[in-house]
C-alpha cells in the first residue's frame, strides 16, 4: 500500500538536521515526547500538520516520520536509545549543519540489506508503511495479546504491576459510573512520605484525548494525591499537556509502549532470553 502524500509536511530525511538540533536543545538527550516537542518549535510545523493522522493506531504522521528520522540515524551511528527510550547524540559536538541525509540512508539502506540478504530488498521508505523496521515485534506481540484479555483481566494486570513496582494496599475497584476509576493504591518514597493514587486502565488501539484525561481528573478530585491513566494505546498531543496542565492535579500517563517495557522489566508475562559468547583469546595464550 502506498504511502500517502501529505502536503508541506516535511520528508522524514529532511527532519534529520532539526532532530539533532532538538537534541543539542535538550543537552543532548531526551524522551520521545521531549524530543518531538522540540522539533515543532524548530519547524514551526502549524497545529493542523501537527494532527495529521498516520493510520488508525493513534500516532500521526509527524510521529510517524520522526521515528523513521530517528532509527536512520541510530543506524548511521549518530543516536542511541537506553532501555528507558532516552534517545542521546553519540558525538557531543556534532554539527547538525554537516549531516548528510543521502549519506546516512545510503549507510542504512546498506546495513539493512545486509540483515536480510536472504529476503525480498527494503522497499524505499516512502512507498511502503512497513513499520517493522522501527517498532520492536515482541512489543506488537504483546500489544497484541493485551487486546484478548478481558477487561478485569486487564485490571488485575494494571493492579499487578502497581504491587510490583511497591505501591500497597492497591484494589480494583472499577465501577460503572465511576468517573472511569479503576483501581487505587498507595505509593511510599523511602519509607516515610506515601501519596495515594487513583488508577484508570483502558485497553485501546487508538489515542486518548484531553477530554478522557479532563473526566479522569474531575472524577479523582478529592480522592486522591495523584492519578495514573494506563493504555495500550497512545495519548494525543493535547491529552500530555491536559495531565500536566498548570494549577490542575498532574496525572502521569503509561501509553503502550511504555507498558510494555514495563512488563518487560518485571518479568510480567514477558521473558528475556540472553545468548551467550565464547571467544578465546588467542594473545592470552602467547604469554604463557
Amino acid at each position: 500500500m502506498g504511502r500517502k502524500k501529505v502536503k508541506d509536511l516535511p520528508l522524514f530525511h529532511e527532519l534529520m538536521k532539526p532532530l539533532i538540533k532538538a537534541l543539542i536543545a535538550l543537552g543532548g538527550s531526551g524522551s520521545i515526547e521531549e524530543l518531538n516537542e522540540k522539533v515543532f518549535e524548530i519547524t514551526k510545523l502549524t497545529n493542523e500538520q501537527l494532527i495529521i493522522p498516520h493510520g488508525d493506531d493513534g500516532r500521526t504522521e509527524i510521529e510517524y516520520r520522526l521515528a523513521w528520522a530517528r532509527t536512520y540515524l541510530k543506524g548511521y551511528g549518530l543516536l542511541e536509545n537506553s532501555s528507558r527510550g532516552v534517545w542521546s547524540l553519540t558525538k557531543s559536538n556534532f554539527n547538525p549543519d554537516t549531516i548528510d541525509s543521502d549519506e546516512v540512508r545510503r549507510v542504512y539502506r546498506g546495513m539493512a540489506k545486509t540483515k536480510k540478504k536472504n529476503k525480498e530488498e527494503i522497499k524505499d521508505e516512502t512507498e511502503t508503511e512497513d513499520w517493522g523496521e522501527i517498532l520492536e515485534n515482541w512489543k506488537e506481540v504483546l500489544l497484541n495479546r493485551l487486546f484478548n484479555i478481558s477487561p478485569s483481566s486487564f485490571e488485575r494486570l494494571s493492579q499487578r504491576i502497581l504491587r510490583e513496582s511497591g505501591f500497597i494496599q492497591v484494589e480494583v475497584t472499577g465501577k460503572t459510573g465511576d468517573g472511569g476509576i479503576d483501581g487505587k493504591g498507595i505509593v511510599r518514597i523511602s519509607g516515610f512520605l506515601s501519596f495515594h493514587v487513583i488508577f484508570q486502565c483502558k485497553r485501546y488501539r487508538g489515542s486518548v484525548t484531553p477530554s478522557q484525561i479532563r473526566d479522569f481528573r474531575g472524577a479523582m478530585q478529592g480522592r486522591a494525591d495523584k492519578g495514573l491513566f494506563i493504555t495500550t494505546g497512545t495519548f494525543t498531543r493535547e491529552a500530555i499537556k491536559e495531565a500536566t496542565r498548570d494549577g490542575a492535579p498532574a496525572i502521569d500517563l503509561i501509553d503502550g509502549e511504555l507498558l510494555c517495557e514495563k512488563l518487560k522489566e518485571l518479568k510480567l508475562g514477558v521473558e528475556t532470553e540472553f545468548v551467550e559468547k565464547v571467544n578465546v583469546k588467542e594473545d592470552w595464550f602467547n604469554n604463557l
